[in-house]
């Protein structure tokens, strides 16, 4: 070979033939960049090659002699990379299954080329260069290639022991074929599919039938080997064929089981053995047995009893084989047996057989795989519907290890009519049958194909979620794992949302593709949610995602978002983080935008913007100091909208409004609104003809807000008459009980101007606030309110100063009214009516009629007419408007003893009326009478100051009655004494001048 490697390159110059060389290496590199297998060891040679080119070309450059070892060292070098080009060349187009089961053989041919192109390296006359540097490099490059060893990798390796494992078990099942064909696949990267997998089997079948010419009989067999035991994997057989071949072999067994022949029995324990090993002797025996044999110094055959050579154990594999094969014959009868005792009505006898065909298809895959081609799915789904719940609970059990292992499995139970339905059902029943459900329905969901259809089943997935937060563990982890295998499909992910577990939804609208996104916000924008869900999706992550899509170009992703947000803003919380996380922008930059070519998602953005303002009227905004509107132009940019728009918005916005006027910034807002003449347009919308009776309501709301605390001249400017009308008409006629409370309450809020007052008595005013007070539930929170405002509403026309309106209040009988409620009203509706009823009060010495005196002859006849003990005079409640004939005095003591001080303070100077001027001794008289000085020394303890002080000052014109002083001045004594050292400069010297008139002080004392 070497004569004719010389005659064939003696003819080329050496410059030439180191040209043919550095081509051929860069030819064998590039096509060991395309291998398919052992793409580390082939990188390794090519470093290698790489190497060899540099010394090749510095060859090329040098003077060194144009010997004949230097041209075979060259034809060796080319000769060797050849080799390993076509073997590059192969590994990247044969089978890949072939190639990863050939790569020991492949790797050597490697290592081969490798050394016998080190060693042609090492023919280079190094002698004859001058250069030493490449006379080291060669050397260097030489003890490297000599040195290098290619291996499979890990992956390989185990792939190869398992496969040598298998073939020397021989009956290895289909669960360690399957193992071993889903590793190959992994190695080789095979797509995921049964076809692509059958055909990569085939492929590699056909490999080896073309390629037994070129290997020896050994390899030949080993491959025939690895075939057979490829084809007990799924992947390789069809169910058809497998099924086939199964009723092939039950059909040839009769219907009875066999006895096992006198070889299977071990001679020692006198059982089937399990793992038979023979002895030097010949002889068969139990491996556990024989091992206790020789352990007891046992040096004879248990049998023969001759001495025996060696201790060696080796495994009788024949036998064991056919002990197996006796048994699994005898299985498969049993299996065949139990089929129609599932079908008995004796529920003992189902059960029993249920109980012995778990412990089959526990025991081994094939038996598994027989019980699927005796046609047992159906009969198990069917049991399902059993009223016994064992029986349900096995049929689940069994069907669960059918499912475990088999893609085809999954699809056959899912395909049994109403199957799927029956195992929902479980889901439902008692614990341990609705976790075998679930451990079911989880295997099913593994395979593509079912798991589409799971979801569809009514009440799956809602029945899931609910055992999310189960106590049992396992019972969690499941429900999670099978909802994430059903997210694949977005119509489950809204399913899921529906049943309030939004973890997949949450994901897809922060990372899925547009259209996705859209249909995320879409669900989120519909789905009825509780306020503790919609506090979770914020907190979860689902506002950024919302804020992204509504700032999108696209109209539709902004309409969605906003929708979303709709839903989700109600709930203060979250109101509060959308205004922290700058929602408020692109929210008015829609707003704003009267181009915008839809008009509904203006109308939707406003109900955002209002659930925004309702939010920063909370303990958490003022806080944290959040507010909806920076500054006075904002105010009135967004104010401005309501004569801009339409009625949908204008409601929206004035109840926003409503919203941030009882904020912590509420009294600037209210005052730059009064500024911007904001009462002009409301008195305009809260016309009684307006026939956008939902906007007049929200301008009503506001429009008594702004009467809170405005000074008279913004209102006076703009209440009129018809104004008044309309107000009254509205408290009227109006069914909305909020609209109708805020009516009353700019009623009650009304400047004290004698004109309006006036303007109310002429539209009957007095009628209809009596029969708001009158009228209705007190107790409901609207009529609450209606009733407070009415009340002080009243308090306008009780003046004392005008008895002409109090005379008309008297006469529509509200007195009597105003004491039913310092008894039945809340503390504001008490208080209000004492002031009422206090400035009653004022009028009465005037209004008091004398007493005729009785004629002497009349006096004979009758009792002398008596006098008011007050006011010693004619009184009643029409005419004198006097709180003791109303039955008034008790009624307004027991406030005095509430925690209220406004009511409190009311009721004081109510009480006091009656202590004015002459009238002290006599006041005095009935205020004794009905218990009221405790209550009032009581006040001097108060936290008000204002209270303490007008009782302080009361008490000191009481006190000036010897028989009040003798009667409650050990009771006040204490109490006073008590402001003398901790009240007010002023306080001091009253308390201590009062002290004095109980002879506690003297007056010279140092508190004058």
């Amino acid at each position: 070979m070497e004569n004719g490697i010389i005659t064939s390159t003696s003819l080329v110059s050496l410059p030439e033939l180191f040209s043919q060389t550095i081509l051929a290496i860069f030819d064998c590199i590039h096509a060991a960049k395309c291998v398919l297998t052992q793409m580390e060891s082939f990188e390794k040679f090519s470093n290698y090659m790489e190497k060899t080119i540099l010394i090749v070309k510095e060859l090329s450059k040098s003077n060194v002699d144009d010997s004949e070892s230097l041209r075979n060292a060259m034809d060796i070098l080319n000769l060797e990379v050849k080799v390993v080009k076509q073997l590059a060349l192969e590994c990247g187009t044969r089978n890949k299954v072939y190639l990863l089961i050939s790569c020991r053989k492949i790797l050597k041919q490697l290592e081969n080329s490798t050394k016998e192109i080190c060693q042609a390296l090492s023919l280079i006359p190094l002698a004859s260069l001058d250069d030493l540097r490449i006379s080291n490099k060669i050397s260097r490059l030489c003890k490297d290639m000599l040195e290098a060893e290619y291996s499979p990798g890990i992956v390989e390796g185990k792939i190869l022991e398992k496969i040598d494992s298998g073939i020397e078990e021989r009956n290895v099942d289909r669960c360690y074929a399957n193992d071993l064909f889903v590793s190959i696949a992994e190695a080789v990267r095979l797509p995921d599919e049964k076809l692509a997998i059958k055909k990569e089997l085939e492929e590699f079948k056909t490999e080896i039938q073309d390629s037994k010419l070129g290997i020896d009989m050994a390899e030949a067999t080993r491959m025939e080997q690895i075939v057979v035991l490829l084809e007990k994997a799924d992947a390789s057989t069809s169910y058809e064929e497998k099924a086939k071949r199964y009723l092939d072999e039950r059909n040839s067994l009769g219907t009875q089981p066999l006895g096992p022949l006198q070889s299977f029995y071990c001679p020692i324990t006198m059982d089937v053995m399990v793992d038979p090993v023979e002895i030097s002797s010949g002889r068969t025996f139990e491996r556990s047995a024989i091992e206790r044999w020789f352990a007891d110094g046992n040096m004879l055959c248990p049998s023969t009893s001759i001495n025996l050579d060696t201790l060696v154990l080796r495994p009788n594999k024949t036998l064991r084989q056919s002990i197996e094969e006796w048994k699994e014959r005898n299985k498969m009868i049993t299996i065949v047996s139990i089929k129609p005792k599932l079908q008995s009505n004796e529920e003992q006898q189902v059960l029993q057989s249920l109980c012995e065909l778990q412990d089959l298809c526990t025991e081994r895959e094939l038996h598994r795989e027989w019980v699927t081609f005796e046609g047992y799915i159906p009969i198990l789904i069917g049991l399902l519907s059993a009223k016994n719940r064992e029986i349900r609970t096995d049929a689940l059990a069994i069907l669960c290890i059918l499912a475990e292992d088999s893609h085809d499995n999954k699809e056959r139970i899912a395909n049994v009519d109403h199957a799927l339905e029956s195992i929902v059902r479980s889901l439902a029943r008692q614990i341990k049958e609705g976790k075998l459900a679930l451990q079911l329905l989880l295997q099913l969901s593994r395979s593509s194909v079912v798991r589409d259809v799971i979801g569809t089943i009514q009440g799956c997935i809602f029945l899931v979620v609910t055992m999310l937060n189960s106590d049992d563990a396992q019972a969690s982890g499941d429900s999670r794992e099978f909802l994430d295998n059903l997210s694949f499909l977005d119509q489950h992910v809204i399913e899921m949302a529906k049943a309030n577990f939004f973890k997949p939804l949450l994901q897809l609208l922060s990372s899925g593709p547009d259209n996705v996104r859209l249909l995320m916000a879409k669900t989120l924008s519909e789905i009825e949610l509780s306020d503790h869900h919609k506090l979770s999706l914020f907190k979860d992550g689902a506002l950024g995602p919302l804020l992204q899509l509504l700032s999108h170009d696209d109209l539709e992703m902004k309409t969605v978002a906003v929708r979303a947000l709709q839903n989700l803003s109600n709930l203060p919380q979250n109101g509060l983080q959308m205004i922290k996380e700058g929602a408020l922008e692109p929210l008015f930059e829609i707003l704003y935008r009267h181009s915008l070519s839809s008009p509904s998602l203006r109308e939707q953005v406003a109900v955002v913007i209002m659930h925004l303002a309702k939010s920063t009227n909370t303990q958490e905004a003022d806080l944290q100091k959040i507010s909806l509107l920076k500054s006075d132009e904002d105010i009135f940019k967004l104010f401005c909208l309501i004569s801009l728009t339409g009625p949908d918005i204008q409601r929206n916005i004035l109840q926003a409004f409503c919203a941030m006027c009882w904020s912590s910034s509420g009294p600037d807002i209210r005052a730059k609104l009064r500024q911007l003449s904001a009462v002009q347009v409301l008195v305009q919308l809260c016309d009684v003809n307006n026939q956008m009776v939902r906007v007049r309501a929200s301008a009503v709301k506001l429009f008594c807000c702004l009467t809170v605390d405005g000074d008279d001249i913004s209102f006076q400017e703009h209440v009129d008459q018809r104004c008044i009308y309309s107000l009254l008409s509205i408290i009227k006629t109006s069914t909305d009980e909020e609209e109708t409370a805020a009516a009353m309450g700019i009623v009650s809020n009304l400047p004290k101007d004698i004109q309006i007052t006036q303007w109310l008595l002429d539209s009957g005013a007095l009628d209809i606030i009596l029969a708001s007070i009158t009228d209705g539930n007190r107790n409901a929170l609207h009529k609450k309110q209606e009733i407070e405002n009415a009340v002080r509403a009243l308090c306008r026309f009780t003046v004392s100063t005008n008895r002409e309106w109090q005379k008309k209040v008297a006469e529509a009988g509200f007195i009597p009214v105003l004491v039913q409620l310092l008894i039945s009203g809340s503390s504001l509706t008490k208080q209000n009516a004492a002031v009422s009823l206090k400035q009653f009060s004022e009028s009465s010495t005037v209004l008091s009629q004398p007493v005729k005196k009785a004629r002497a002859f009349i006096c004979c006849l009758s009792a002398a007419e008596t006098g008011c003990p007050v006011h010693q005079g004619i009184c009643n409640v029409e005419s004198s408007f006097c709180i003791l004939e109303a039955n008034a005095v008790e009624p307004l003591v027991r406030i005095l003893e509430e925690g209220d001080f406004g009511a409190c303070e009311a009721s004081l100077d109510a009480l006091l009326t009656l202590i004015d001027g002459e009238r002290l001794q006599n006041g005095c008289k009935v205020l004794a009478k009905v218990n009221a000085m405790p209550p009032i020394i009581k006040l001097l303890s108060s936290t008000s100051t204002k209270l303490q002080e007008k009782a302080l000052r009361a008490l000191e014109r009481i006190f000036r009655l010897p028989e009040m002083k003798q009667t409650y001045a050990a009771l006040a004594q204490m109490p006073i004494v008590d402001i003398t050292q901790r009240g007010s400069g002023g306080m001091k010297s009253l308390a201590a001048k009062v002290l004095t008139q109980l002879n506690v002080l003297g007056e010279q004392s140092s508190y004058f």
